[in-house]
C-alpha cells in the first residue's frame, strides 16, 4: 500500500522538473535576436551622431579655452600673447587650418611669430582627422591679445573674426567661435551647407 504514495510523489517531482527544465525554443530565440538587431540598427545612427556632435563640441571648447587663456595671460603679463596654428608645437604655421593644432605663447617682440626665446604657455595637438577648423581672414593665421585684453593685429588695429569648426565633407551641425572687437570670444552652434 505504501507503493502508490511513492509513485504519485515521483510523478509530481518529474512534472516539476520538466517545468523547470523548459527553455527557449529556437523560434523564440530567433525572434528575440531579430528584435535586438533591429533595435541596435535603429540606435546606431543616433549614437554616431551624438558622438560626432560631442567631438565637435569638445574641439570647439578646447579652442575657446585657449582663447580665454591667451587673453588672461596678456593681461597678467602686461604684454602681447598670441594664439597661432602650429603643426610642430614650436613655430606658427602660415598654411593649413587650425585643426593641425595651435599654441599660445608670449610674443615679446610683438611680431605674432614665435622666436626660440619666447615661452610657450600652452600647446594643443592636432584634432581628429574628421574635423576641419578654419578662420576668416582676420583670424586665419593667428589671434593676438594686447596687455589690455583686446585682440589686436600686429599693425595695432583691432582684430575680430570667426573660426568655424565642422566635420569634413559633411553638412549641417557646426560650431563658430566669434572673437569680437574687444577680444572676447564666444561659441555658438550653427548650420552650414558644407565643410570643405
Amino acid at each position: 500500500m505504501n507503493q502508490p504514495a511513492a509513485s504519485s510523489t515521483t510523478v509530481a517531482t518529474i512534472r516539476d522538473l520538466r517545468h523547470l527544465e523548459r527553455g527557449f525554443t529556437l523560434t523564440e530565440m530567433l525572434v528575440a535576436m531579430a528584435l535586438a538587431v533591429t533595435l541596435t540598427s535603429l540606435a546606431a545612427p543616433s549614437v554616431a551622431e551624438f558622438m560626432a556632435s560631442m567631438q565637435l563640441s569638445s574641439a570647439s571648447s578646447n579652442l575657446l579655452a585657449s582663447l580665454h587663456l591667451a587673453r588672461y595671460e596678456a593681461i597678467k603679463r602686461n604684454g602681447r600673447v598670441v594664439l597661432c596654428k602650429t603643426s610642430d608645437g614650436t613655430r606658427c604655421a602660415d598654411s593649413g587650418g587650425w585643426e593641425q593644432g595651435w599654441m599660445v605663447f608670449h610674443d615679446v617682440n610683438n611680431n605674432s611669430l614665435r622666436e626660440e626665446t619666447e615661452p610657450i604657455i600652452q600647446h594643443q595637438i592636432a584634432l581628429s582627422g574628421s574635423l576641419r577648423m578654419t578662420g576668416n581672414t582676420p583670424v586665419s593665421r593667428y589671434i593676438s591679445y594686447g596687455s589690455m585684453g583686446g585682440a589686436q593685429l600686429v599693425s595695432g588695429a583691432f582684430q575680430a573674426g570667426t573660426l568655424t569648426v565642422c566635420r569634413v565633407l559633411a553638412s549641417g551641425d557646426a560650431r563658430q567661435i566669434i572673437v569680437n572687437a574687444a577680444g572676447r570670444p564666444r561659441m555658438q552652434k550653427t548650420v552650414i551647407p558644407s565643410c570643405e
